[in-house]
């Protein structure tokens, strides 16, 4: 990764990309010993895959992970990682991701710059996706998300009866987020503030820049940018990434 200029020098006009990844969670439902990020998959760290593929992004300036303050784990599972690391993660995403947008500025970012937010467990990111969301969003008002058009069947769980469907809900215009999802790193703390004194769960950027008023754009995104989350995923993870070896 180039280094960065310093927020007094004259490059500090230009806008530019921070890619920052949320890697704090703990990683309950993924059933993995310990954090799900660190968890083994062909070879390497879950997280180690995902940063691998930031890396490969000529446009990012740098990249940032958000850890846990009592992390000491990181650096032996993504020994590769030449960006940056800042131990503040918080108790939640948003918390993070809002904690490692303060570190970002006090790094020398600007607000007119773009962070691409992605989460440390879609591990399967090619370069080539981060480049069509720069594309999309790069001279875009509000900026934006990879994402996919729903395209099963959509059941709502009777929360009386749980386990069973209550109703099937229209999947017209219903589309599944994914990361990164890139917007101007002072528009989005300005959205994760709002929200955090709202009282408001968010659970992904894209929804906090939505409280404002603001609709971020849609980019299509590819079913194999898929998030580890359950032990069935590891599986599937490891298959398709043994299927780009060969």
């Amino acid at each position: 990764m180039p280094a960065l200029p310093t927020a007094q020098e004259p490059d500090s006009a230009l806008v530019r990309c921070f890619a920052l990844v949320p890697c704090a969670g703990v990683g309950l439902r993924a059933g993995a010993a310990g954090p799900k990020q660190y968890a083994p998959l062909a070879g390497q760290a879950v997280v180690a895959h995902t940063l691998a593929a930031l890396a490969s992004v000529s446009r990012l300036s740098q990249v940032l992970v958000v850890l846990a303050p009592q992390d000491t784990d990181f650096e032996a599972h993504a020994p590769a990682h030449r960006g940056w690391v800042a131990r503040c993660g918080g108790v939640t995403r948003a918390a993070s991701v809002l904690n490692g947008l303060a570190e970002l500025r006090a790094r020398g970012a600007a607000a007119q710059d773009w962070v691409l937010v992605h989460d440390a467990a879609r591990c399967l990111l090619r370069p080539t996706w981060v480049d069509r969301l720069i594309d999309a969003c790069l001279n875009d008002a509000v900026g934006g998300l990879l994402a996919l058009p729903l395209a099963d069947t959509l059941k709502a769980e009777d929360p009386e009866q749980p386990g069973r469907v209550v109703s099937t809900l229209n999947r017209n215009g219903k589309w599944a987020a994914q990361t990164p999802q890139m917007f101007r790193l002072g528009k989005l703390q300005q959205a994760l503030q709002a929200a955090e004194l709202s009282g408001l769960a968010v659970t992904d950027e894209a929804s906090a820049i939505e409280h404002l008023g603001l609709a971020p754009l849609l980019v299509p995104g590819e079913l194999e940018n898929l998030k580890v989350t359950w032990p069935a995923d590891f599986a599937l993870a490891r298959r398709l990434l043994q299927s780009r070896e060969q």
